[in-house]
């Protein structure tokens, strides 16, 4: 058994034809589920293991880093003799948030938020990031640190409360909103329209952007985006 990341997951599902099994409770099977994977639920995986090929890799997954379910399931199957058993710890809210298709009818944040937004540092004097704000569709720029953890956001309106020689960080608003990349877009819109507000940030646990989303620069998702 070993512990794999977002990139072999991808390179065992294209080269080696790897079985995807999701061990979360049904719901949340439903509700989005890595492409083509099967669902063993943790607590019937003793009696329905002969479902998997044996000849195949198998990369068993939870729902994320703090959820151990995963891990209990590759040990078990790996305990059945299983020969190649993959660990994907990070689980599956790892490949959402990455951008990455997933089936089930969950309608994500993620899938729809900008990853190109404009950036700038809490360093950088205003005026040099002024004409990029103003040129890009959305209107703002997302403040980040060397970390690339989301400090706020930059905006015209942010721009023209600024005091003479402003930086980035001493302009921003800091009380922008943030989501996580499982936001449903559902309950997201209606939450931003009630606070006046155009955008929501999309961080992951770490504070790190993922994206932006903004009511008025709703895209397609995308088919391919790459890892991040």
């Amino acid at each position: 058994m070993r512990t794999v990341q977002r990139g072999d997951v991808r390179e065992l599902m294209e080269e080696r034809n790897a079985q995807l099994v999701e061990v979360l409770p049904r719901q949340e099977y439903v509700w989005a589920h890595l492409p083509g994977a099967v669902h063993l639920p943790l607590e019937e995986l003793d009696e329905r293991a002969g479902e998997l090929d044996r000849t195949r890799p198998v990369v068993v997954y939870g729902r994320d880093e703090t959820c151990d379910l995963g891990s209990r399931a590759a040990r078990r199957l790996d305990g059945m003799g299983f020969t190649e058993v993959c660990d994907y710890a990070a689980g599956k809210m790892d490949w959402i948030a990455a951008g990455l298709p997933y089936e089930g009818k969950a309608q994500l944040v993620t899938l729809v938020a900008r990853r190109d937004p404009v950036l700038a540092h809490p360093s950088d004097p205003l005026t040099q990031v002024t004409d990029r704000i103003l040129a890009d569709p959305a209107g703002v720029a997302v403040v980040v640190d060397d970390d690339g953890v989301v400090l706020g956001i930059v905006g015209e309106k942010e721009i023209t409360g600024a005091a003479p020689g402003a930086t980035a960080g001493e302009a921003m608003n800091d009380g922008v909103l943030r989501v996580p990349p499982d936001a449903e877009l559902t309950e997201l819109v209606p939450r931003l329209e009630a606070a006046g507000e155009l955008h929501a940030v999309v961080t992951r646990p770490d504070g790190t952007l993922v994206g932006l989303y903004g009511l008025g620069d709703l895209r397609e998702p995308e088919t391919e985006p790459d890892l991040v």
